[in-house]
């Protein structure tokens, strides 16, 4: 029986506590902050309740694994779980309305079809076929083992250019440049509301069309054939759940307990120095934070190996509103609508900057961002079948490029996305009650993460620009879990870095995932 001492109680952390518990060895996790699950909150008030993170949950397989590894009760014996159907309903600024179903490629062609002419479901279902063989070619080496050192095969973008006209590789740029999702959408969909359903994807992903590699077409493929989730209780029940796992498997939590320390002894990592002085010695470390603190940890020594994937910095946050209203939900409603920016450039440009590379300096917030509304029917999240509890949220600018901290700022922000919203939910003013907003500067107080960014999910391609560190790193017995190491964020991304740490602990550096 080892000990290990794990740094922070984000939902990778916990997922590889839990799976460390149950191989048998003495768990501790040690949490800066009060309670658990990293982005994952809640706020409540007045009968009211909100998810602060993340509203739904793609690939749950990831979560049933955990559960039936780890003890008696199921996945769905331990949450409430349930498909959304319909999967989105889409707003555009012309005035287009489309509902897509829940994990039914035939329905959401008929759909697009309906909505955008003869031709447009075709031609996504093209572009979506191509992206399942790029997840057929990736998925095991991306997110079922850990990042391998010739990672640098990852770098080659498994985004099958189409043929057209007999000319192949048409999705090379000029100067034999690789495709990036912008040129997808832009070739292979034409249609601008199509184009602005696949960049959306990305965006909602922390990532920008304009760099992301071709193969970020993955995330419509996986939310339309894997399907979009909703926990009773929203997710944070899902992380009440996996604490509760973590308890009954014997593992401590030790909460308000900022690690300031990596000890090291005999040439491998050895424990963790707490922020009041105290030492807790142990044979392993995870570390589940962002990886621009784990240098400070190690006493001003990089953790990385040489030719290692270095950890590249998030390049957006989350704006949310949280709305009260008076009045029922009605019958019908769909749980996420998605209103679409009337000026994709200009978000864009906002939110990632002009260049597109996120380093150009500071930025005004977007003045109509895409606005996701999210109206859960879960009677859990309101005072009475009378009132109403909406989500909405808006991928925008870290703190650092806007300032978050400006209060008016952030309200004159909030009421952008209000004012969007009320495309989805008509008579919104009159039903409001009050509003509470979230801002990335809020995301960094909780979370620690550098400006509230939130990571996205790794990605092949770019060259591996759009990878994350390995979880194995060049000081024996230190890993790195969570959404900041491979394979990136999400919470299904999370589970998988539990899973991929826990294995490299029992097994050691040559596990490769379950065969």
């Amino acid at each position: 029986m080892a000990r290990i001492a794990v740094i922070g109680a984000g939902m990778g952390a916990m997922a590889a506590a839990a799976r460390l518990a149950v191989a048998g060895h003495q768990v501790a996790v040690y949490e800066r902050g009060r309670t658990y699950g990293g982005g994952v909150g809640r706020f409540e008030r007045d009968g009211f309740a909100f998810d602060t993170g993340p509203g739904l949950l793609h690939l749950p397989a990831v979560y049933r694994d955990l559960f039936v590894k780890t003890g008696k009760e199921t996945l769905e014996q331990s949450v409430e779980l349930t498909q959304v159907d319909p999967a989105s309903r889409h707003v555009f600024a012309d005035g287009t309305k489309v509902t897509l179903p829940n994990a039914s490629r035939a329905g959401v062609v008929r759909a697009l079809d309906d909505a955008f002419g003869a031709g447009a479901g075709e031609r996504w279902s093209d572009m979506v076929n191509r992206a399942r063989e790029a997840w057929d070619a990736t998925r095991r080496p991306l997110l079922e083992e850990p990042l391998r050192a010739d990672w640098r095969t990852l770098g080659r973008d498994p985004y099958p250019a189409p043929v057209r006209r007999g000319i192949a590789g048409w999705l090379r740029r000029d100067g034999g440049q690789p495709a990036t999702l912008a040129d997808v959408a832009r070739r292979e969909l034409k249609d601008p509301r199509a184009v602005a359903l696949l960049e959306s994807h990305a965006v909602a992903h922390s990532l920008d069309p304009r760099t992301a590699p071709a193969a970020a077409a993955v995330l419509p493929y996986l939310e339309q054939t894997f399907g979009s989730w909703y926990v009773r209780g929203g997710m944070r029940a899902l992380a009440d759940a996996l604490y509760e796992r973590c308890q009954a498997r014997r593992v401590r939590f030790s909460f308000d307990a900022e690690v300031v320390g990596v000890l090291e002894k005999d040439g491998r990592a050895a424990g963790v120095e707490l922020a009041d002085g105290s030492v807790a010695e142990a044979d392993a470390v995870v570390a589940a934070v962002d990886p621009a603190l784990l240098p400070a940890l190690l006493g001003g020594a990089e953790p990385w190996r040489e030719g290692d994937v270095r950890p590249g910095g998030g390049v957006a946050g989350r704006l949310t509103v949280l709305l009260a209203l008076r009045g029922a939900r009605p019958q019908g409603t769909a749980h996420r609508t998605v209103v679409h920016a009337p000026d994709r450039a200009a978000e864009l440009a906002a939110v990632f900057g002009a260049a597109g590379d996120g380093h150009d300096g500071l930025r005004e917030p977007c003045p109509h961002p895409t606005v996701t509304v999210l109206r859960p029917d879960d009677p859990t999240t309101r005072p009475d079948e009378d009132h109403e509890a909406v989500t909405l949220t808006a991928t925008v600018a870290p703190h650092g490029p806007v300032d978050w901290i400006d209060g008016t700022a952030a309200e004159e922000d909030a009421e952008r996305l209000v004012a969007a919203a009320e495309a989805a939910i008509p008579g919104l003013r009159d039903r409001l009650l009050w509003r509470e907003v979230r801002t990335p500067a809020d995301t960094a107080a909780d979370t620690g993460a550098t400006g509230g960014a939130v990571p996205g999910p790794a990605l092949a391609g770019a060259e591996g620009r759009f990878l994350r560190p390995a979880n194995l790193t060049r000081l024996p017995g230190l890993y790195l879990a969570g959404g900041w190491a491979h394979p990136g964020g999400g919470l299904a991304h999370a589970g998988m870095s539990g899973a991929m740490v826990a294995g490299l602990i029992v097994d050691g550096a040559e596990w490769r995932g379950s065969q």
